[in-house]
């Protein structure tokens, strides 16, 4: 795992957003194709169309800090209008810059433990 951070986000879709989620969704994994450091950025909606599970994974804090202050910019106010975050946990060992940017989202920070990564 190394320097590796990753994240998995819950979202619940607000009503009547869907197709514009879809769309926002849309921009936001192309501009993702093009950063630096994103090794992955998927998204994976429930069968009743409710919630999107999302799957976020960077080289390490340096990508995801990037990634986020471009999100803030370009992302950030039509992705709160369409969904509300229900959990966010993060994985990996963030640095204290990534950290204070993540805690706005309360997440649950895990660290490794032991396992068998690559």
């Amino acid at each position: 795992m190394g320097d590796e951070i990753s994240w998995h986000v819950e979202l619940a879709i607000k009503p009547g957003e869907l197709d514009s989620f879809r769309v926002l969704t849309g921009e936001m994994v192309e501009y993702a194709r093009g950063e630096t450091g994103v090794l992955s950025y998927q998204r994976f909606v429930s069968e009743d169309r409710a919630v999107v599970h999302v799957y976020e994974r960077y080289a390490d804090s340096a990508a995801a800090v990037r990634h986020l202050r471009t999100f803030g910019r370009k992302f950030d106010e039509r992705f709160g209008v369409m969904v509300d975050r229900k959990r966010f946990t993060v994985f990996g060992v963030p640095s204290d810059e990534l950290r204070r940017m993540l805690n706005r989202f309360g997440p649950t920070y895990l660290s490794p433990f032991g396992g068998f990564s690559r």
